[in-house]
């Protein structure tokens, strides 16, 4: 017996809204504890320390809003200022370059096709896994001027190595020593560059008769300028942060040689307790390291060239 009441079991109109709003939502909510971390612990504190550059704020005492006077000290009456950053700058200078050149010749090295590469590069990278802590310890008997490696091994050549890190003139060469140690994850990305360079370009050109070195600087260094591009602007930033080292090994010394900019902002908030003036501090790096970013973006349109992009002239 068939009943006269019909029953719609299609979803209305509002349900169907909701549904889709849900559905938007979704993405979100996976995504969310990356959300609230950066907001946490990185937006929350950068604007945070932007605040208190504009006072001064001891740790332990009262805080008094003194606008731009921890700026204007900075830049008028403060001659470690000066002196810190054109320490860090000389240790770009050496540091920037070598660090991209040893990456990107360990990188051409792996991307061999011989026996054990696999473990090679597991032995390269590790260096860039130890803490940095550790790896200052390491690097602290290897520059011990009395019983270290690398003075022991400079005498087997008749080579008398001077007292690395109580000299003005080593302590910051081995520095970039040091640091260079650590490029293992530049390695990779290199390396992950040089696989996705098309094979028949190669064919081609040893077809034409071109030589290896031809090849590398008219294929290889073109096709890797967009990987040289990201790895040069990592390689800016972490120099201008370098810390661990120096404040392990040297102390900033011999007379302030070593005295990096990020030692100077961490002294100004941990040694000498004066935050908000360690806050102005790091804005400053921070918009240093911007304007070198910026410059670095905008020199590449002169020489990161893509495949299958024709770049017109300028």
């Amino acid at each position: 017996m068939k009943s006269g009441l019909s029953v719609n079991l299609a979803p209305s109109s509002l349900q169907i809204k909701r549904k889709k709003q849900w559905s938007k939502l979704i993405p979100y909510l996976f995504v969310s504890p990356w959300i609230i971390g950066f907001v946490v612990f990185t937006l929350g504190p950068l604007l945070f320390s932007f605040v208190i550059s504009f006072f001064d704020w001891p740790i332990v005492g009262e805080k008094k809003f003194i606008g731009f006077s921890n700026y204007i000290t900075m830049f008028t009456d403060d001659p470690l200022f000066w002196h810190s950053l054109w320490v860090t700058v000389k240790f770009a200078l050496f540091f920037v370059p070598l660090n991209i050149i040893l990456a990107l010749l360990l990188a051409i090295l792996l991307h061999q096709k011989v026996k054990g590469s696999s473990l090679f590069r597991t032995f390269f990278y590790v260096p860039s896994v130890i803490s940095g802590v550790a790896l200052a310890m390491i690097w602290g008997s290897v520059f011990d001027g009395e019983y270290g490696i690398l003075n022991y091994l400079l005498s087997l050549i008749g080579i008398d190595g001077p007292d690395w890190l109580n000299s003005m003139n080593w302590a910051l060469v081995a520095m970039v020593i040091a640091s260079l140690w650590g490029q293992g994850t530049m390695m990779l990305i290199f390396l992950a560059g040089l696989k996705n360079i098309p094979l028949d370009l190669y064919e081609a050109a040893e077809i034409d008769g071109a030589g290896k070195i031809y090849q590398f600087f008219k294929i290889t260094v073109p096709l890797l300028s967009p990987t040289i591009l990201f790895n040069l602007i990592m390689t800016i930033i972490g120099a201008f942060q370098t810390l661990t080292l120096a404040l392990v090994l040297t102390g900033g010394g011999p007379l302030q040689s070593t005295y990096f900019y990020a030692m100077y902002v961490y002294e100004n908030a941990f040694k000498y307790f004066k935050m908000g003036y360690s806050s102005a501090n790091a804005w400053i790096m921070f918009l240093i390291v911007l304007a070198l970013t910026m410059l670095v973006f905008k020199s590449s349109s002169m020489w990161v060239y893509y495949e299958n992009e024709v770049k017109s002239e300028k």
